[in-house]
C-alpha cells in the first residue's frame, strides 16, 4: 500500500464519524465478548453451568452495528448468540454471568430463560425467547409503533440465517415493507442453522429476498467491523428520514459448536472451523487500530489484564449468588399476583 492509501486507511473510522475513543471502545467490547463467552464454555464443561449458547466468531458484526445505532433511543431484539450487542447496548458482565448461573438477581428473566435470552427494558431490550424468528415480527411491531407516534427510534433485530426460511420473517418483511417501517433487519449469516449448513437451506444470497419486499438488501462483511457499521448507519438514517427498512446479511462464521450440547464434528470438519478462524474479524480490527497509531501490545496487555478482572469478579458474584426461591415460579402466571407479592 503506498502511502496516500496508508492515510486513508488509517482514518477509515474518522470518515465514518466515529472518534477515536469509540473506534478503540469497540475493540475493547468485543474482546469483552469473546472473554465472556470463552468463560461461560469453561465453566459448562467444568459442571458449573447447565448449557451455554456461544457467539465466538459473530462479535464484530454485533457490536459494529450497536456502535451504529442510536443507543439512548433506539429498540433492540437480538437473538441468543448476540452477547457482544447487548454488552455493547449497556449490559454488564455481571448481567451476563448472572443469567448464565441462573440466579433470582439476573435483570433478564430472574433466572427463568435460558442464558441467551435477553431482556431489559431500561435498555430497551425486547425480551426474546427459545422459538427462532419471533423476534421479528415483534420488531415491525415497535417500528409501527414509532411510524404512529411520530417518534424517531429505529427498531433493530438480529436473526441467523435458518431464520430467514421461517414465516415469520417473511411476514414481518411484507408488513415492514408495505407500510415503510423504521426497522433494521441484521442476518447474522453464520453459515450454519445447527447441523445444516447454508447451501442445503437457502439456492441465493438471503440480502436479495429484500427485493421481494420491496426495500433494499444489502451484503456486507461481517469480519469487518467499520463496514458493518457503516451499513448499518446508513440503514438506520434511512429509516429515520422515513424511507422504511432495510435487510442486511452479515457473512460471519460459528466457530463454536451450535451450543454447549451439539458435536459440531460430526457435520462439519476440524481444517473447515480453522480455516474460518483464520477469518476472525477480532485481529484485523486491531491491526486497524495498530495501524492508525491506536494501539499496541501494551494497551492490549492492560485490556486482556483488565478483561480477566472483570471476568472473574463476574464469574464469582454469579457463582455465589442466590437462587429464586422456589415459590417464586408462581410468579407471573396467575392474575392474582399483586395479592401473592408478586412485581410489577
Amino acid at each position: 500500500m503506498n502511502q496516500a492509501g496508508s492515510i486513508q486507511h488509517q482514518f477509515r473510522h474518522h470518515q465514518l464519524g466515529l472518534s477515536d475513543e469509540q473506534a478503540t471502545d469497540m475493540y475493547a467490547t468485543m474482546m469483552m465478548s469473546r472473554a465472556f463467552d470463552e468463560r461461560v464454555l469453561l465453566l459448562q464443561r467444568a459442571g458449573k453451568v447447565n448449557f451455554h449458547v456461544s457467539g465466538i466468531g459473530q462479535e464484530v458484526t454485533q457490536v459494529a452495528a450497536a456502535f451504529a445505532l442510536n443507543r439512548e433511543e433506539d429498540y433492540f431484539l437480538p437473538y441468543y448468540r448476540d452477547y457482544g450487542f447487548v454488552l455493547a447496548v449497556g449490559m454488564t458482565l455481571r448481567d451476563l454471568m448472572l443469567s448464565v448461573f441462573a440466579k433470582a438477581e439476573d435483570p433478564n428473566s430472574g433466572g427463568r430463560q435460558m442464558p441467551g435470552h435477553f431482556g431489559s427494558k431500561r435498555l430497551r431490550i425486547v425480551t426474546g425467547s427459545s422459538p427462532v424468528t419471533t423476534q421479528v415480527p415483534h420488531a415491525v411491531g415497535f417500528a409501527l409503533a414509532a411510524k404512529m407516534k411520530k417518534k424517531s427510534f429505529v427498531s433493530f433485530v438480529t436473526f441467523g440465517e435458518g431464520s430467514s426460511n421461517q414465516g415469520d420473517f417473511h411476514e414481518g418483511c411484507n408488513f415492514a415493507g408495505v407500510h415503510k417501517l423504521p426497522v433494521i433487519f441484521m442476518c447474522e449469516n453464520n453459515q450454519y442453522a445447527i447441523s445444516v449448513p447454508l447451501h442445503k437451506q437457502v439456492a441465493g444470497k438471503i440480502s436479495d429476498r429484500a427485493l421481494g419486499y420491496g426495500f433494499p438488501g444489502l451484503q456486507v462483511d461481517g469480519n469487518d467491523a467499520l463496514e458493518v457499521f457503516r451499513v448499518v448507519k446508513e440503514a438506520r438514517e434511512r429509516a429515520v428520514r422515513g424511507e422504511g427498512p432495510t435487510l442486511i446479511e452479515s457473512i460471519t462464521y460459528r466457530i463454536s459448536p451450535h451450543t454447549t450440547s451439539d458435536n459440531d464434528l460430526a457435520y462439519r470438519t476440524k481444517e473447515e472451523v480453522d480455516a474460518n478462524r483464520s477469518k476472525d474479524g477480532i485481529p484485523k480490527y486491531r491491526q486497524y487500530l495498530i495501524d492508525c497509531g491506536l494501539w499496541d501490545d501494551e494497551k492490549e496487555a492492560e485490556l486482556l489484564k483488565k478483561l480477566r478482572v472483570m471476568v472473574d469478579e463476574a464469574t464469582e458474584y454469579g457463582d455465589k449468588a442466590p437462587f429464586p426461591a422456589p415459590e417464586s415460579i408462581l410468579l407471573h402466571v396467575y392474575g392474582d399476583d399483586a395479592k401473592q407479592g408478586g412485581v410489577n
